[in-house]
């Protein structure tokens, strides 16, 4: 066949064109790999485009600027899972909780104490503040760390107490725990025997209101002005696996303040939220409440169900207070995260036909598993039952719903 001048030219650029692909491809393929006696990571370091170390990771030491060099061909992440808009870094502010900031950077946040990088220098360093900085960085092996860079001076640690000190960041909002802590909602039999109770009014009356004067039997100390919360004994709450009596509801009646400490004290009414009776129970107004507890799982496997939810049959969002019927005596102390489970429904199979016996009424029925609808945190405990507050939820958080370990 008899090439044309203009075919000729096309085939002879294409020829060219293949043999410099082909030297190109084998020089590739000789000088990709470090040679003999070079460090692997520098090559990779040199291969990177010049802004990827940058965008990567930050330095972990506060005083240095310089981002460090990720290497290029990185092991893959573990531990707890990042979210996909997770910051580089975060400015502590005013009205955070550590449980805020640390869905921030996770899906989970109760992991975060596994990915905290412990400074040091720095006491404490489970203690926040506002301005303080935490940087994300990642460990040799690719795990993501939460680094801390302190907003202001060096703070001495603060001490447990009932109020928080300095303005330190806490894991839940101090100001729910303590109102739920000061009037209680569930009570334990234990509670009943031992508390100092109303035994009367001066008037002698049937209830009592703000204004009037009350008298009490036990120990409400001797500080004249002390402040006491007066709580009415309500229902009986039972276990729903053995049906044991494990407390009661406490309805919050008012407040008192003690005039004179004697046997019985002398308190004037100082609030009310419904008429106080003989029998309604005192408790100290004030009391403490760990501010630095820190969220973890339990060691032991926990298996219950939610006994109570105060103030409400069902809730949705974060911070309500819930009931279970487990405690210390099944290994729960305050900081313990549990999952909220709702049992999966049972269906009909759409597949199968006829009459039956089960819920669906027609055809075979299928179970369906049960799932996760919800987190709370543990806050306070006593041998059977446990305080906690919801942290997420899902859908509408339910009494006898199932919890266990996350």
């Amino acid at each position: 066949m008899v090439l044309m001048p203009s075919q000729m030219l096309r085939n002879t650029r294409s020829g060219a064109i293949s043999l410099v692909l082909l030297t190109s491809l084998v020089a590739a393929c000789s000088g990709s790999g470090p040679q003999k006696g070079e460090d692997s990571s520098s090559a990779g370091a040199a291969a990177a485009p010049p802004d990827s170390a940058a965008t990567d990771t930050y330095a972990t030491e506060p005083a240095s600027t310089a981002p460090m060099t990720e290497p290029a061909t990185a092991m893959a992440p573990t531990g707890p899972e990042l979210v996909p808009t997770a910051p580089r870094s975060y400015t502590v502010r005013p009205g955070d909780t550590l449980w805020d900031i640390s869905s921030t950077f996770l899906r989970d946040p109760w992991l975060w104490p596994e990915i905290w990088h412990v400074n040091p220098q720095v006491e404490n360093p489970h203690l926040i503040y506002p301005g303080d900085v935490l940087a994300l960085a990642y460990g040799a092996d690719g795990s993501p760390q939460l680094t801390l860079e302190r907003g202001g001076a060096t703070r001495l640690s603060p001490r447990m107490r009932s109020e928080p000190l300095e303005g330190a960041i806490t894991a839940i909002p101090y100001e729910i725990v303590a109102s739920f802590m000061s009037k209680p909602t569930v009570l334990e039999k234990d509670e009943i025997r031992n508390t100092p109770y109303v035994v009367s009014t001066r008037d002698q009356h049937l209830v009592a209101a703000a204004g009037n004067t009350i008298y009490a039997l036990g120990d409400l100390g001797s500080e004249v002005n002390s402040r006491f919360n007066v709580v009415h004994v309500g229902d009986p709450l039972h276990d729903p696996d053995d049906n044991d009596l494990v407390g009661y509801q406490g309805i919050y009646t008012g407040a008192a303040r003690l005039l004179e400490a004697g046997k019985p004290s002398t308190l004037e009414l100082t609030e009310s939220a419904r008429e106080t009776l003989d029998g309604d129970l005192l408790f100290p107004g004030t009391f403490d409440v760990p501010l630095d507890f820190i969220p973890h799982a339990p060691t032991t496997d926990i298996d219950g169900r939610v006994m109570s939810i105060v103030n409400g049959i069902a809730v949705v969002g974060q911070y309500q207070v819930v009931v279970i019927n487990r405690g210390s005596s099944h290994g729960l102390e305050p900081g313990h995260v549990l999952a909220i489970h709702h049992a999966g429904s049972e269906v009909r199979d759409p597949k199968s036909r006829g009459v039956s016996r089960s819920a669906t009424g027609i055809g075979r029925s299928v179970q369906l598993p049960d799932w996760q609808a919800g987190t709370f945190m543990v806050f306070k405990t006593y041998d059977r039952i446990s305080y906690g507050l919801i942290m997420e939820a899902k859908a509408p958080i339910r009494v006898l719903d199932r919890i266990g370990n996350p």
